[in-house]
């Protein structure tokens, strides 16, 4: 005997019943997407905007872009990008030599393109190792001849970490000259990483000028684009002669896109030894060097027969000659204050600024580039699984409430 059956929607009544449950499977299913955790893909590291972070700035170190959680370098570079930037800028400047970053970290395996697009969004400076043709500083020859050049900074000198590293090593690098960036990372997971303090007791008793990628990179762009001011290229009858560094027309294309600091140059002036060194418009003196300074700043000193001035862009300069009629002769200089190379330290996924820096004065000569990057979100709650968990749970349970609400059996209607 087959019996069959009729299936029957409730009453009108028992519909109204079933309302609330179907409006709490609407919320439940909803809930993840009212969390307030899961509402942004990253936290700020708040340490930016506090007094530590502002000693930070003023001694020298840049803040620059590492990456922002959520976001693809190789997806949408654009993105990353002008996210990072306002990131950083929003809660602090990126260096005591200009207000906007200059510089990011970049992977591996984008294109000249995307390097590019990341250029005209006001990031030139790309590092480290991102695999392109044209390179910068990855060995002592390979100095940039071209703006793209720097879209592959890279890794002279190693890391900063214990056993990752051997003084010897770092001499024989710097004695070939250049520059040489080193890469650090303050910590990995739950685990603080230790620096070899050797290795940084030997750059601090070395020749180095300590300095950060976009202040290297602005260096190299008014050297590269630049003209002369002055009348002749000898001293007038009292021994004084004026000279100011100026940017050409056809440099402007590069404003916003490199810091006005300040760069030395090496004069020849054999003849005589300079008195003094003062600003034309207001006559303050500028500061004579020692042969130690190894932070950059405007200044001058005597390197035996020539002149080390060092000045920023648009400063005009009154120098006096012991002598007078001293014939001059302009040369570049590579480094600040005659120094016989460059180092850089790229602090990598900065999330926590206090963490990275700690191991590391503020006071000391050693100059940083913190490549900063969000906390990402979801490594800070590890509860949210377990709200995936109950939200499954309580859906299906609403699902199986409502059907048996909805669809009930009413007796065979007829057999066989």
């Amino acid at each position: 005997m087959i019996q069959r059956y009729r299936i029957e929607s409730e009453s009108s009544g028992d519909n109204m019943r079933s309302t609330p449950l179907t409006m709490l499977l609407v919320l439940l299913i909803l809930q993840p997407l009212a969390l307030p955790v899961a509402a942004a893909s990253w936290e700020e590291d708040g340490w930016l905007e506090t007094i530590g972070a502002e000693e930070r700035l003023l001694a020298g170190d840049e803040f620059a872009c590492h990456g922002i959680p959520g976001l693809s370098w190789q997806a949408d570079p654009g993105a990353v990008a002008s996210e990072c930037r306002e990131y950083i800028t929003d809660r602090i400047a990126a260096s005591s030599w200009g207000e906007q970053p200059l510089s990011a970290r970049t992977p591996s395996g984008l294109t000249y393109l995307d390097h590019a697009l990341v250029d005209d969004l006001g990031f030139p400076v790309h590092g480290d190792l991102t695999g392109l043709a044209d390179t910068a500083w990855h060995s002592q020859d390979d100095e940039p001849e071209q703006p793209e050049d720097w879209y592959n900074l890279g890794r002279r000198g190693g890391s900063l970490e214990k056993a990752m590293n051997t003084v010897s090593g770092v001499e024989s690098e710097a004695s070939k000259g250049g520059l040489l960036n080193f890469y650090w990372i303050g910590k990995v997971g739950d685990n603080t990483i230790r620096h070899d303090s050797e290795i940084e007791g030997w750059l601090l008793e070395s020749d180095a000028w300590f300095t950060t990628w976009g202040v290297a990179w602005s260096t190299w762009i008014i050297q590269r684009c630049h003209q002369f001011e002055h009348d002749t290229l000898s001293t007038d009858a009292d021994g004084k002669w004026l000279f100011e560094v100026s940017r050409p027309t056809a440099c402007q294309s590069l404003e916003g896109r490199a810091w006005d600091v300040p760069v030395t140059w090496r004069i020849n002036a054999s003849q005589s030894s300079v008195s003094s060194v003062v600003y034309s418009e207001t006559g303050e003196s500028l500061e004579q060097l020692e042969v130690t300074e190894n932070q950059l700043k405007s200044g001058w000193r005597m390197d035996g027969g020539h002149l080390l001035l060092t000045v920023a862009v648009g400063k005009e300069v009154e120098i006096s000659f012991e002598n007078a009629d001293v014939d001059v002769d302009i040369l570049d200089e590579k480094w600040f204050n005659g120094r016989s190379f460059a180092v850089t330290i790229a602090s990598h996924s900065t999330e926590d600024l206090f963490t990275w820096s700690k191991r590391f004065d503020a006071s000391s000569d050693l100059r940083f580039t913190w490549l900063l990057t969000p906390r990402d979100a979801r490594t800070s709650s590890p509860w949210l699984p377990i709200v995936g968990v109950v939200v499954v749970l309580s859906s299906m349970l609403a699902f199986s409430l409502i059907i048996r609400k909805d669809r009930r059996f009413i007796g065979p209607i007829e057999e066989e």
